[in-house]
């Protein structure tokens, strides 16, 4: 929270500046990745030694003063870079800072090494910025003047250095800034602190962890001993059996108070400490009653650990002024009379009677709650009451002290005061404002064992009640949130200090009297909205009593025990320092080497501290990578890298004894650059790397095999000639370097040749780290343009070259018989059945993928045949060229992969013939994890073409398919009939689908020719991928389309790239379809998988579909059935025809056509019914991932036209409290009175008492029995449906009607909540909640035992 202005002290030497200019300095902080983002601004006199701006830099971040140095950054005086003399007396105007203009200055370090921070024990630490604030610190980029500085995050030595007022803060967990304020509280309490260090822990009897008291007395320790500026709570929070999220969760500071007294005194029972907090904080009350009539009395004592007193009286709009004005109101006794007579038993009437409360003995420490949260009935939130209420640095009580008691008349202890005691105070339970729920417990969950005590008598501490106010917990935000920190005045120095988490500062009266809250003028009842939000919430008042008030235990006082602890904690403390400053000056820097067996890139994190030879860095490296086994420790040594660019930047040559904080350049978090631990064979020699040196790659060509080498690395500089670099490469190479190219990769696919010999390399564009391809053979290619060379289509042909793992099916055909059966159900005739049986070979045995390999030109040829006769009958001659077998190193090869000795190259002039080539296509990416009938479906479309038989003309024409072969479409009709001018839908598959895109009326293709690379590769797969399967490693070219890529599949998987299909298999082994068969593998990267499934891939104007059941009466309305394949210009009643034999086999339900319908699915909610007559694309718009359900009839369909209207009606009885089941209802228009009519009908309520509600939700609209009645919108206002508020427009609305004659059933509490137990879980497993309900808050709880989870039985 920021305070407000107030709370900002402006700085004197601001106040007094004189009219001398003054220097604006921006420094930045570079010497640390964590820092460099943070500027320190300083405003300083132009007369201002540059010395003391550089102790004024050093008190700003923490660092020794010249262990940094200061240089000009990228604003004024670039030019110059030399540091600044950190011990000049020179002035800033004189060392050439420009006055009124922004100096930027870098901090960097001082002869390659980190600067230095303070030690803990340094006192100069600059603390002024938190002195000058009260309440909580500037959010981040705030300041409180001109020159100060607040960091963005707090540096490193503000958390360890103390402040200087020689207090520790606490570190916030996140929101425990309510548990800290209390905590400091209590370590501020003399009395309190000096007993809890008198109790000793017994080790032997209780687990350390979990114990309250003994993690509290560490804490007190650490709060005196520590030279921390701060220190955490974490070890606390756990004895209270927390885990981390009671981190995020804000409580009441009062809450908590309660509670952890009362688990202390579970703890400390049978110590002497037992009665400890009774001792300090508890006082006495009478809660009692006063017959008006005879003066009898009914009383009883309670006990109280604090005063709750009212802000603001319940209805008005005026605050109190003072707790003094509190405290008279909450003893002040109210009449109870009229309906609130009180029964007298002395009378034994009732009668008129004064209650009331009296304090009878107040505590040695008195706590006031002032009750500042509050709840608004109007808006039905809480709020906070921001109103001033004053309260005094000294508080006599002897004004609210009993002064009747001793001369009141013979009373009776009652149990029952005869009222509802509205603000009296209970011993169990004082004014919990946050509990919205009676059974909601809040604190431990044990019984309280009182005993009786004795009533002091008041007169003895008339003359002794004089309180003075040490503790004030503040509250800064509103009842949603905010911020607790402590105002705790010393009783050492009665010094007022602002204890804020982890920051400690003096504060003065005038500071306190700011937490008093409130606003000028009264504005009614919201005028505490208007004031700030920052006031005290808690007080805490200490007798004045010399006779008791203690002062703390001086070092020599303490026990035995807390001196050993004190030792104890002391040596963490030290050893804990002495980690630091290693890790301080440990070099932590990325590692990386390439595996020399492996061929893999390994990384890991070098930890090696700054004294540390490279020698020895070496040996740490090896053995981190652990290459003990591998090669000997002189074959490897540590060269500066960029893992980024690949480059390696230098190498360290002769400075083995040179410690790597100074090769490094010091200590850093994060280094600009990282190391690799480079390996070398024993017959080889190490490279020298110098900086300022470019590596390059060099990949040799070779045109005549079509080859690519692995790269050669080579080291240049950038001011060398392209003459020169020939040179260099012919050297490395043993390549004549006359007749060579040279082409750059500058980025992805971007080649650029070398052409001018007289241009440096860095000209060129070459970088850090380069790629090129050398080719030096005397051929006619080097007069051919560089685009149309041989030598850029082979290195564009390596570019675009990737390697993909594809899974075969299972037992996956090696032959062209499943083939042979498509082309007879094709009308295909049988030349090339009898060619491809011959290729087969006699046996007919299925081969494997190696034959296959074999066999592929073969197989081909036999494609290539198949071709030819489909030209014969009328179709334009087509033909698939066989590949010349070529071979060409893989990209695969610069990776170390093998590969098998008879690759099989099958690169094709890819060329397309009809548009209807590339029909075969789905328009959506299935998820076939979710497609459960997937092989059944496809089995059965293998089996036999459901299209065929059921939907072709006899004479319709043959389309010829991507392979050729001819088949029927079922929708070659339709088509016809839509290209003579329907108007197609936005998702048919001409235009969703891409595929005519591609070419022009004329079938061809509209670009040019590519020539695609492909070849497969028999592989072997990890272990766990299925006996059965086969896998292919293929390389192809990421262009190619992926009809081109499935025809290419076709010899490996044995069938037409018609059926089957391909799926992408992604990081969660999530399968999807892969179906734009226009579409290139652009979007595939180098080791992909891909999975091949057997099954007829769909057509253009087919789609997928999701059959599901509609069961309105079942629990799960929406059952899946089925996958099924619709096409365009399919009616309805096609497709019901073809999904019955699908049901009777795979769902085992034997439907009549006309006793189920089909109708459309959104989600779970049933739409349109679709009549028989329906045309999909033409009535019905079909869409990829399409899903209808089929709903079986129980009689003869009533739905005939498009103007009836199906709704699902379903009768409320509230004398029963249950719901029918569902009914349908087919209207014949959207009129009101016709669905009355028909409600009647059904049910034989008579028509004028009908009410009706539309559902809400999604299907089946369920709702709680117990909301239905009054929580729907009964007999709307309207005389048709399709208006507010039913809108009723389409099939499926649900409908509840009702008799508004028949009454609710009238429940006991037993039977409402046995109801509601039923409801709840029967629309829980439906996924519908019974009614609303707001998240409770959190309830604090300490657990004893450290057990949360056994908190249960205690409750």
């Amino acid at each position: 929270m920021v305070p407000g202005e107030e709370n900002q002290l402006v700085p004197k030497e601001i106040e007094n500046a004189a009219e001398e200019p003054r220097v604006l300095c921006i420094i930045q902080d570079t010497t640390n990745s964590k820092t460099v983002s943070e500027r320190i601004t300083l405003n300083l006199p132009a007369s201002t030694p540059v010395r003391k701006l550089f102790e004024d830099v050093a008190n700003k971040v923490g660092y020794i003063n010249g262990t940094f140095d200061l240089t000009w950054g990228n604003g004024v005086n670039t030019a110059d870079t030399a540091p600044l003399d950190h011990t000049s007396d020179k002035s800033l105007l004189d060392a050439n800072f420009e006055p009124g203009k922004k100096n930027f200055l870098h901090l960097t370090d001082r002869d390659g090494e980190q600067p230095q921070m303070l030690l803990e024990d340094s006192s100069n630490v600059d603390d002024s910025v938190h002195d000058r604030f009260i309440g909580p610190l500037p959010r981040e980029g705030s300041v409180a003047s001109t020159s100060d500085y607040v960091s963005q995050s707090y540096s490193y030595s503000s958390i360890l250095n103390k402040s200087e007022t020689g207090y520790v803060g606490l570190v916030n967990q996140a929101m425990t800034c309510y548990l800290n304020s209390l905590l400091q509280t209590l370590f501020m309490t003399p009395e309190f602190r000096n007993a809890l260090y008198k109790w000793e822990f017994e080790e032997s009897e209780e687990d350390p962890v979990t114990s309250i008291p003994y993690q509290l007395q560490r804490l007190f320790v650490l709060l005196q001993t520590s030279k921390k500026r701060a220190i955490e709570t974490t070890d606390v929070t756990r004895s209270f059996g927390w885990d981390s999220s009671e981190a995020w969760q804000q409580h009441d500071v009062q809450e908590l108070c309660r509670v952890m007294f009362d688990a202390l005194e579970q703890k400390w029972k049978q110590t002497e400490q037992a009665d400890l907090i009774n001792e300090l904080y508890q006082g006495k009350l009478k809660d009692y009653v006063r017959c008006l009539e005879c003066g009898y009395e009914g009383w009883r004592i309670d006990t109280y650990l604090d005063i709750p007193l009212v802000i603001r009286p319940y209805g008005s709009s005026q605050a109190f002024a003072s707790v003094e004005e509190a405290l008279h109101a909450f003893i002040q006794p109210e009449i109870l009379d009229g309906p609130n007579q009180y029964f007298c038993e002395r009378c034994k009437k009732k009668c008129d009677a004064r209650k009331g409360l009296r304090f009878l003995h107040f505590p040695y420490l008195l706590t006031l709650q002032l009750k500042r949260f509050d709840f608004d009935y109007t808006t039905m939130h809480r709020i906070k009451l921001n109103d001033r209420m004053s309260f005094p640095e000294e508080l006599d009580m002897s004004t609210f002290i009993d002064i009747e008691d001793e001369k009141s008349p013979q009373t009776e202890s009652c149990t029952d005061s005869g009222a509802e005691n509205e603000g009296s105070c209970h011993s169990d339970q004082m004014s919990n404002d946050f509990s919205t729920d009676d059974a909601v417990d809040e604190g431990i969950c044990l019984e309280n064992s009182s005993g009786s005590e004795k009533i002091s008598k008041p007169g003895l501490e008339k003359n002794s009640l004089m309180y003075e106010l040490f503790s004030v917990m503040v509250h800064s935000g509103s009842a949603a949130g905010g911020h607790y920190y402590a105002c705790i005045k010393s009783f050492s120095d009665d010094q007022w200090y602002s204890f804020n988490d982890q920051h400690v500062s003096r504060i003065t009266q005038e500071d306190i009297k700011k937490t008093h809250g409130g606003s000028s003028g009264s504005r009614g009842y919201y005028s505490s909205a208007f004031a700030s939000s920052t006031n005290a919430y808690m007080l805490i008042y200490r007798l004045k009593d010399p006779t008791r008030n203690a002062k703390f235990l001086e070092v020599d006082e303490y026990p035995e025990h807390i001196k050993n602890l004190v030792q104890k904690e002391r040596e963490l403390e030290e050893q804990e320092k002495r980690q630091r400053e290693i890790e301080r000056n440990t070099c932590k820097i990325k590692l990386f080497c390439l595996h020399p067996v492996k061929q893999v890139m390994m990384e890991n994190k070098l930890e090696v501290h700054k004294d540390k030879t490279l020698k020895e860095a070496v040996e740490m490296a090896y053995k981190l990578m652990d290459l003990e086994d591998v090669i000997p420790l002189d074959c490897c040594r540590l060269v500066k890298y960029d893992e980024f660019h690949d480059y390696l930047e230098r190498s360290y040559e002769g400075e083995e004894d040179t410690p790597m904080g100074l090769l490094l350049g010091g200590v850093k978090s994060t280094y600009m650059f990282d190391l690799l631990l480079e390996t070398r064979k024993p017959d080889q020699i190490f490279q020298s790397y110098k900086p300022g040196e470019v590596m390059v790659k060099v990949h040799v060509v070779d045109l005549k095999a079509e080859t690519v080498a692995a790269p050669v690395t080579v080291r240049a500089y950038l001011n060398q000639t392209v003459t020169e670099f020939k040179q260099l490469i012919s050297k490395a190479t043993h390549l004549p370097a006359d007749p060579m190219r040279i082409v750059l990769e500058r980025c992805y696919n971007d080649l650029r040749l070398l052409s001018m010999p007289s241009k440096t390399l860095k000209a060129e564009g070459f970088f850090r780290s380069n790629k090129v391809f050398v080719e030096s053979s005397e051929t006619v290619d080097h007069q051919a343009a560089f685009t149309d060379s041989h030598l850029w289509k082979l290195l564009d042909r390596h570019a675009n070259t990737i390697r993909l793992f594809v899974l075969l099916p299972e037992q996956s055909p090696g032959s062209y018989s499943k083939r042979t059966a498509y082309q007879k159900a094709g009308g295909d005739s049988g030349n090339v059945d009898d060619d491809c049986e011959r290729v087969k070979g006699p046996t007919g045995n299925l081969k494997s993928v190696d034959a296959i390999l074999e066999e592929s030109t073969e197989k081909l040829k036999c494609l290539s045949l198949q071709q030819q006769q489909d030209g014969d009958n009328g179709d334009s001659s087509k033909s698939t060229e066989t590949s010349e077998l070529e071979n060409i190193e893989s990209p695969l090869n610069e990776r170390g992969s093998s590969t098998s000795v008879d690759n099989r190259e099958l690169e094709q002039h890819i060329q397309t013939s009809d548009p209807e080539n590339f029909q075969s296509e789905e328009r959506s990416d299935s998820d076939v994890n979710n497609d459960r009938s997937t092989s059944s479906v496809d089995s059965d479309i293998l089996s036999s073409s459901h299209s065929s038989d059921t939907l072709c003309n006899a004479d319709s024409a043959q389309i010829p398919l991507a392979n050729g072969l001819d088949s029927h479409s079922i929708t070659s009709s339709r088509r016809t009939k839509a290209n003579e001018g329907k108007k197609e839908t936005w998702d048919t598959a001409e235009e969703d689908s891409g595929t005519d895109s591609e070419y022009d009326e004329s079938g061809k293709s509209r670009g040019e020719m590519q020539y695609m690379y492909f070849r497969a590769d028999p592989y072997t797969a990890d272990e766990g991928s299925g006996e059965g399967h086969k896998w292919l490693m293929v390389h192809v070219d990421k262009r190619i389309t992926l009809a081109a890529f499935k025809q290419h599949l076709e010899p490996f998987v044995g069938v037409l790239s018609s059926h089957f299909k391909v799926f992408r298999v992604y990081t969660s082994n999530q399968e999807f379809e892969t179906v734009r068969l226009n579409e290139t593998l652009s979007s595939f990267s180098d080791d992909n998988k891909i999975t091949i499934r057997l099954g007829r891939a769909l057509k253009k104007g087919e789609y997928r579909v999701k059959v599901c059941q509609l069961l309105v009466n079942e629990q799960e309305p929406c059952k899946f059935l089925l996958d099924a394949v619709f096409a365009k210009g399919m009616t309805v009643r096609q497709s019901k025809e073809e999904l019955i034999p699908q049901l009777r086999e795979q769902c085992g339900l034997d439907l009549s056509i006309d006793r189920f319908r089909l109708r459309k699915k959104t989600w779970k909610n049933p739409g349109t019914v679709f009549l028989d007559y329906h045309i999909y694309e033409e009535d019905i718009n079909i869409s990829s991932n399409w899903e209808v359900f089929l709903e079986v009839l129980d009689g003869v369909e009533k739905m005939k036209s498009m103007s009836q209207l199906a709704i699902l009606t379903r009768r409320w009885r509230p004398s029963e409290m249950k719901l029918d089941p569902f009914q349908e209802l087919v209207l014949e228009s959207n009129s009101v009175d016709e669905l009355r009519e028909k409600l009647s009908e059904i049910s034989g309520i008579p028509l004028e008492d009908i009410e009706f509600a539309k559902g809400r939700g999604t299907f089946p609209c369920d709702i709680s029995v117990l909301d239905i009645h009054q929580d729907l919108d009964w007999n709307p206002k309207v005389s048709t449906l399709n208006v507010w508020p039913l809108y009723i427009c389409d099939d499926g609305a649900v409908i509840f009607y009702r008799d508004k004659t028949e009454e609710v059933m009238e429940l006991t509490d037993e039977q409402r909540n046995e109801l509601m137990k039923k409801e709840s879980s029967r629309l829980q497993k439906t996924g519908h909640r019974v009614t609303y309900s707001p998240r409770k808050e959190k309830a604090l709880k300490i657990y004893l035992d450290g057990a949360p989870n056994k908190d249960v039985a205690q409750d």
